[in-house]
């Protein structure tokens, strides 16, 4: 199956789907923390170190 397949075709391959992939990625975390219902959990999260023990 990958036999004939060339240094250069698998780079170019692992550039060009592996930049989509962290594009991908990083829209779905700024969709994530960016949605209006995680702005409560993360106001907490930033206040745990400021809590006594």
């Amino acid at each position: 199956m990958f036999d004939n397949v060339t240094f250069e075709e698998a780079a170019m391959f692992a550039e060009t789907w592996g930049l989509v992939y962290l594009a991908v990625m990083f829209a779905a975390v700024l969709i994530y923390a960016l949605r209006p219902s995680a702005k409560k959990k993360f106001q907490d999260a930033a206040q745990i170190p400021f809590k006594e023990d």
